[in-house]
């Protein structure tokens, strides 16, 4: 058994891996500061599904505040740290670029550092593909970046937080993978996502509102998939930056279609908007040699199959997500 020190417990994809290492007899130390940058409900209504396990402890904490971090480390010696707090957003992040740096940087690095007071041997980060927005063939090298090749203050600040694990790994030997997740989705998604925004929108015939061209590549990857690399992560594998995705990309008019085809609904299309400075990596096509080669991880769950499982967790849990705020 495993102590692991999972930070974001309460976000999509801290809350799915925290669950995955419960299920496999571990203890997980979650903490989560409950912002409200999307409805807090849906955080609620993950945080409640993680409390019925007997092994989580759950504290409500920031990873900024470094004496609130060091006094739960000191407690409970975690193991492994798997950090998936981050402030997310590239358009808030042009309009805060001071806060982006404090939690994604800054908060990084107190968790490193406790790592190394405390003695925990690994550490897992939660990176991004906007990394990849400006490699010849997108996605396909995993290597490091240069800081000036990031597109938005966003993805420069996940560039420092990398640069600053690989530090910790150089200085101290502390085991670091890297993971750059591509458009992670699913059920209890984050709201402000496509997937999620899409279901929600023909399934109420809620004019969709499609950030660039609908026949632009996605490359998405099924929370189940996701997780399950994550947690394949905490394996020792020195400094490895690696991405989870699905090498495989899909338009999203074709995730309309199947939308569509499961809610048994037509979209109500809206004007197609301009994408966001910063937003053009999120497009790429993840290469995932490095994944099968390192973790032993392949996804497993095509489109098809998760977005069916995403609308009918929608539907299934209609009578509180029809007054959740998208």
């Amino acid at each position: 058994m495993q102590v692991v020190f999972v930070t974001g417990v309460a976000g999509f994809i801290g809350s799915r891996v925290a669950e995955m290492l419960l299920e496999q007899g571990n203890r997980v130390i979650g903490i989560d500061n409950l912002n409200d940058y999307y409805d807090s409900r849906l955080k609620l209504w993950r945080l409640d599904a993680l409390e019925q396990y007997f092994r989580f402890t759950f504290f409500q904490a920031d990873i900024e505040d470094f004496a609130s971090l060091r006094a739960i480390f000191r407690d409970y010696r975690p193991t492994a740290v798997i950090n998936e707090a981050a402030r997310i957003s590239v358009c808030s992040s042009r309009e805060n670029p001071s806060a982006y740096f404090a939690t994604n940087a800054g908060g990084t690095l107190n968790l490193l550092e406790l790592c190394r007071q405390c003695g925990t041997a690994k550490f897992v980060l939660a990176s991004t593909s906007l990394l990849c927005a400006e490699q010849k063939v997108p996605g396909e090298g995993e290597q490091q970046q240069p800081a000036n090749t990031s597109l938005s203050t966003y993805a420069a600040s996940k560039k420092v937080a990398e640069a600053l694990a690989h530090a910790y790994h150089h200085l101290y030997s502390l085991d670091v993978s890297v993971l750059r997740y591509f458009t992670v989705y699913g059920p209890a998604g984050r709201p402000d996502m496509e997937v999620l925004r899409f279901v929600r929108g023909i399934g109420s015939g809620i004019p969709l509102q499609i950030c660039g061209d609908p026949a632009a590549g996605r490359d998405f990857v099924y929370i189940e998939d996701a997780a399950g690399g994550t947690v394949a992560a905490l394996q020792p594998v020195g400094y490895e930056i690696i991405n989870l995705g699905s090498n495989s990309p899909h338009r999203l008019s074709e995730l309309i279609r199947l939308i569509e085809l499961y809610t048994g609904r037509s979209a109500v299309m809206h004007n197609c908007l301009e994408p966001g400075v910063g937003m053009q990596g999120s497009r790429a096509r993840a290469g995932i040699r490095k994944a099968r080669a390192t973790l032993g991880w392949r996804p497993a769950v095509s489109l098809e199959e998760g977005v069916r499982k995403t609308v009918d967790w929608y539907l299934n849990n209609w009578d509180w997500l029809k007054n959740l705020k998208f």
